[in-house]
């Protein structure tokens, strides 16, 4: 057991004792199989240690579907490119806050000792605190942060920062920008973290199955707390079964193939014209369930007269659409059809929403769906998150754990901003933006404290980030590994990896399966510490350290958190062992599932009485057309969905220039920036760069062919990719997939070539529209070309050496 942990109190017999007698309840408890149980995003494992250093995996007994990520976890703790000790940027400490910030990047390095580290940062918070307010610190570091409830980096930071006087948070996020805030105005939640209609009833009943823009055999290996994995088990049963399953993506994806699924390939960015050419066709040839639109929605007239062009003079016609999106006529006719004959779900993805007007596409689906009749019916509708964490794995019944609080903010904390629009903010204090009916004013950011995110990883227009990343006197960040985003640092805090701390976490997002201890598997490496216990000693450095910590340490903590849940399962009917004594075991939990969990349909309870369980909308029902978004005139995001043209496309004049749609990807060999420094990239890199996919016709053009070094470049910037030439891949498209690490040939040049192939040098920044000021990180258009000369040498995963200490 780590230092500091609870004394135990029963003997193996006991445990033996309570375990015989909570098994023929639930089988709560399974046991391990060897090695010390821990857990992480791609799943929960037994990490095996010899002398203090871990040498292997397995993964638990129960995981139906264990991913081959857990095999990288002795690489994550003993990585080449670990942070070894507190360090600082040599101009900053010699000249202070705001010196020579455009050395960012680029400067050396002074080693300092902890206690150094710690009276620099919780100076730098006071100063501010009381020289400029909490507006001035951007605190709300966003990102995958590691698992765990007590070691939630962004948790741990606002509590802090909310007890030394608040700080300037985000809204939104950049998986789901645009998509949670229409979603609120036409169905009254979020919708895309909401649980799905569960996978034995669609596996059960539905008929048909259409994958919108998303890739969920790969997706799916990872979740935001522990993965459950059921997902994966649901389309493999789909597949058993021989249910139909339609694809609609540029790109014919694993899942397409592992499925067997018809592919149709639009566009690039044209799936609003594409939903609407179906919706058409519904409505013209007398498809749409009259009756249901007229019972659960509002708005269904005036959608129908904007498909019949009656208020803009433009037929949204099958022709209309094929135009824009690329697919025969007679084929989206034929989709159309097909979609009411027989019980078909939906599943839409999220990347068609990370774009220019990305409110778009979610609305249409929606609205499709409730054409075809189908919303509440077993089997049938659309669903969000199906490619996400396990959507639509039942829901077991037991007690959820809590994680640590990030406090209450002071009164005087400013208001968030939208997350995607963190570089806007930074480069123009004082400039003032539209968002969801509101309007928000950036502050003058003075300090940005980052802890769990890699902001050069998942923010779009890599260039015009730096720019906008020289503005603040002080940036903080805790990292294990020598990051973009720590290279880019004043001050970088090595932090363990959640395989050096002792921690709690649920497994399964949705079902609330498990109960996972993550056991602390070796020593802090180097002289990293956990995110509690640096945020403990700034806490005790700037006089909070008792509200911080509330006299509790890591087991403690736990240990709370665990009995909050012991309560919950106990009043469940689900008895549960003392904490002692489960921590003890090495064992993990795994609640039952109720029968009719394994049933449950979205939306049903509404489609069987609208006014006793009426929508979170202001109507109460579907909002097809929404007045209150219409209240707000935003020439981008009307009241109505449809189809605007979005900022770079086929159709645009730059595609002259710059003639290929990008399309990004989830990569299956990491999970975004994660594990890009590990052996897994033997597997996917190509000339040792992020790959490239291109079509044959296009890269015949260009004189490519697969494994060459090619460059891919437009005005925003140039990186260096290798090429992928394949079929599988629509014509004018190529894909290239997000997290590689940002490495600048010449970090004093701007717009100098990533070496790695860092996507987001190709994006831009601007918000989806003013309605959700989502980030548009899946568009883009672009040139490519044969890479020639002597090629640079890949850098982005060496570590920074100090040139001094202090």
């Amino acid at each position: 057991m780590a230092a500091g942990s609870l004394d135990l109190l029963f003997s193996k017999s006991v445990l033996a004792q309570a375990i015989s007698q909570a098994m023929p309840l639930f089988k709560a408890l399974r046991p391990a199989q060897e090695g010390i149980l821990t857990a992480a995003h791609w799943g929960a494992f037994e990490a095996l240690v010899e002398s203090d250093r871990m040498v292997g995996v397995r993964p638990v007994q129960d995981d139906p579907a264990p991913n081959e990520l857990i095999d990288m976890a002795p690489y994550q703790v003993h990585a080449h490119n670990r942070i070894t000790s507190p360090m600082i940027r040599k101009s900053w400490l010699e000249q202070g806050p705001d010196s020579r910030n455009d050395l960012r990047g680029r400067d050396e390095w002074v080693q300092v000792s902890w206690d150094k580290a710690i009276r620099l940062v919780g100076d730098q918070i006071r100063h501010l605190q009381q020289t400029a307010g909490p507006s001035s610190i951007y605190a709300g570091s966003y990102g995958w942060k590691s698992t765990g409830m007590l070691h939630n980096s962004r948790a741990l930071l606002s509590r802090l920062m909310n007890l030394a006087g608040g700080f300037l948070s985000y809204s939104g996020d950049y998986s789901t920008g645009a998509a949670q805030v229409i979603m609120s105005h036409v169905v009254g939640s979020m919708e895309v973290y909401e649980q799905q209609t569960s996978w034995p009833n669609v596996i059960e009943h539905s008929e048909l199955v259409i994958l919108w823009g998303c890739n969920p055999l790969t997706t799916l290996k990872n979740s935001w707390n522990v993965p459950d994995h059921v997902g994966l088990a649901g389309f493999e049963a789909l597949a058993a079964k021989g249910t139909r399953v339609i694809c609609i993506d540029p790109i014919r994806s694993p899942s397409a193939r592992k499925l067997k699924a018809e592919w149709l390939a639009p566009a690039a960015y044209t799936d609003a014209a594409m939903i609407l050419g179906l919706a058409h066709t519904l409505l013209t040839e007398k498809l749409h369930d009259e009756a249901f639109l007229q019972r659960y929605t509002v708005g269904f007239d005036k959608f129908r007269a904007y498909l019949l062009g009656e208020s803009d003079g433009t037929v949204k016609s099958a022709e209309w659409a094929s135009a824009i999106c690329g697919i025969d006529a007679e084929r989206l006719r034929e989709l159309a059809r097909t979609l009411v004959r027989q019980r078909t779900m939906i599943m839409a993805g999220w990347g068609i929403q990370r774009q220019h007007h990305g409110e778009q596409p979610h609305w249409l689906l929606v609205t499709l769906a409730a054409m075809t009749g189908q919303i509440g019916l077993p089997g049938g509708g659309f669903g969000f998150s199906y490619h996400y964490s396990s959507g639509g794995s039942p829901t077991a019944r037991g007690g959820i754990l809590s994680g640590i609080s990030a406090g209450a903010a002071p009164a005087n904390s400013p208001a968030p901003i939208p997350v995607a629009r963190i570089a806007d903010c930074l480069a123009n204090p004082g400039k003032t933006i539209d968002f969801n009916g509101k309007q928000v004013t950036y502050p003058d950011v003075k300090m940005v404290y980052v802890a769990g995110g890699n902001p050069f990883h998942h923010h779009q227009d890599t260039n015009n980030l730096l720019k906008a990343w020289r503005r603040p006197e002080t940036i903080v960040v805790h990292e294990p590994y020598w990051t973009a985003t720590a290279r880019h640092a004043d001050i970088v805090l090595p932090c363990t990896t959640s395989y050096e701390r002792n921690d709690l976490d649920m497994g399964g997002d949705y079902s609330q399966l498990y109960v996972f201890p993550m056991h602390q598997c070796v020593p802090p490496q180097h002289q990293s510490r956990s995110d509690f216990a640096i945020f403990s000693a700034l806490a005790a450095h700037l006089g909070v350290e008792q509200a911080f910590t509330e006299g509790r340490d890591e087991m403690l903590w736990l240990k709370a958190m665990y009995d909050n849940m012991k309560v919950q399962a106990r009043n469940a009917g689900i008895p549960l062992p003392p904490f002692d004594m489960f921590w003890q075991s090495g064992n993990y939990i795994r609640f039952p599932i109720p029968e009719e969990n394994r049933q449950w349909v979205r939306f049903a309870d509404y489609r069987a009485d609208p006014l006793l369980n009426p929508l979170g909308t202001p109507s109460g029902k579907i909002e097809i057309f929404s007045q209150t978004v219409a209240s707000m005139k935003y020439p981008d995001c009307a009241g109505l969905p449809g189809w605007q043209p979005p900022k770079e496309w086929h159709g645009s004049p730059l595609a002259r220039k710059y003639p290929l749609s990008l399309n990004t990807a989830h990569s299956g060999h990491r999970l975004h920036s994660q594990l890009d420094n590990t052996p897994l990239r033997r597997k996917y890199a190509v000339a040792d760069r992020e790959a490239i996919l291109i079509n044959p016709q296009d890269a015949a053009i260009r004189g490519i062919k697969s494994g060459d070094l090619v460059r891919a470049f437009n005005d925003r910037g140039q990186i260096l990719v290798g090429a992928d030439v394949t079929e599988d891949i629509r014509p004018g498209v190529v894909r290239i997939s997000e997290g590689a690490w940002y490495d600048p040939q010449d970090p004093s040049i701007p717009g100098t070539l990533c070496k790695n192939g860092n996507v987001n040098c190709l994006t831009f920044d601007i918000g989806s529209s003013r309605l959700a000021q989502g980030n548009c990180g899946h568009m883009a258009l672009l040139e490519i070309e044969k890479f020639t000369g002597e090629a640079p040498a890949n850098t982005a995963h060496l570590a920074q050496q100090p040139a001094a200490r202090a």
